[in-house]
């Protein structure tokens, strides 16, 4: 489990992470959201002792980063997939990480197979496309089968059958009980693989919840399709809805697809479309650091 409390990091007159708290609990996938200079690698580093803060704590399993004997077998992280010596051979990499951290050779020939890079265990890390490196680091970081996981940016350089691997290793690790933390600026994998969301906009965090709350946070209610829609709207404001003409139809709010075909049927209202217009998540997530970006693209006069 991490325990992020009070977490606040300044550099000069700037402020990279704000009194951010949230906690990456054990058996779930947290996907860890925001632009570009929100903060996460920051908050990513503080974790690992990497950056020091100027106030509050961040823990693991109760305890700071720099407090635990044996890092690599409580937590695995990849923040930098291109922070290796390429002038190294994949396995030869892995075998002094092990090493220094007491554990069996036995692992690096585990991993590199968990990973599908058995057949290029003996060649030079410089060699390596960014999606192989992904996969190395997400190697390195497994070789202590540790009970914390932490990503940043894994699925960079990544193809489609490599998105989908890292999607499915990162939800076999949680149902083992691992806590497992995934920054991202991929939404729509996120909303495949992340069961909580956290997301920071300029240091300061701007939700911690379920990604099922957030989407039903900003959904965008139902379109609803009659003959008689004059009086199929009549019908729906009297049962308490909010109703705008869109699409050739009404979007009605307020009340769920269910009860707008009850009211309808009640009424003797024939409907030729009943549509959930659920919001995705990057949506939810535009709408929710929409005044924490960085840089924003202008039109051109």
């Amino acid at each position: 489990m991490i325990e992020i409390a009070g977490l606040t990091k300044r550099y000069g007159g700037a402020t990279a992470v704000d009194d951010v708290s949230f906690a990456v609990e054990p058996g779930v996938v947290t996907g860890f959201l925001g632009p570009n200079g929100a903060g996460k690698s920051t908050t990513m580093r503080m974790v690992l002792g990497l950056e020091e803060p100027d106030a509050g704590t961040a823990l693991v399993g109760g305890r700071p980063y720099s407090s635990l004997k044996a890092p690599m077998r409580e937590v695995g992280a990849l923040l930098d997939a291109g922070d290796v010596h390429g002038g190294r051979r994949a396995a030869a990499h892995l075998r002094c990480i092990a090493r220094s951290n007491g554990i069996h050779a036995r692992r690096v020939g585990e991993v590199l197979a968990e990973v599908g890079l058995t057949d290029v265990a003996d060649r030079r890390i410089a060699g390596f496309s960014l999606g192989m490196r992904q996969r190395l680091g997400i190697a390195a970081a497994l070789l202590g089968d540790p009970g914390v996981l932490m990503f940043d940016e894994p699925i960079n350089g990544l193809d489609p059958e490599g998105i989908r691997w890292i999607r499915e290793l990162f939800r076999g690790m949680a149902a083992e009980g691992r806590a497992v933390l995934v920054s991202s600026h991929v939404m729509a994998e996120m909303a495949l693989t992340a069961d909580r969301v956290v997301v920071i906009g300029r240091g300061r965090l701007v939700a911690d919840a379920t990604t099922d709350e957030v989407l039903k946070r900003f959904e965008r209610g139902v379109l609803v399709k009659a003959a008689d829609q004059r009086r199929l709207e009549a019908v729906l404001r009297a049962g308490g809805a909010d109703v705008r003409a869109e699409d050739g139809g009404l979007a009605v709010r307020g009340l769920d697809a269910g009860r707008i075909g009850e009211l309808a049927l009640a009424n003797g209202i024939a409907l030729s479309e009943l549509t959930p217009r659920t919001a995705s998540l990057e949506d939810a997530f535009m709408e929710l650091t929409g005044g924490s970006v960085e840089f924003s693209a202008g039109r051109a006069a």
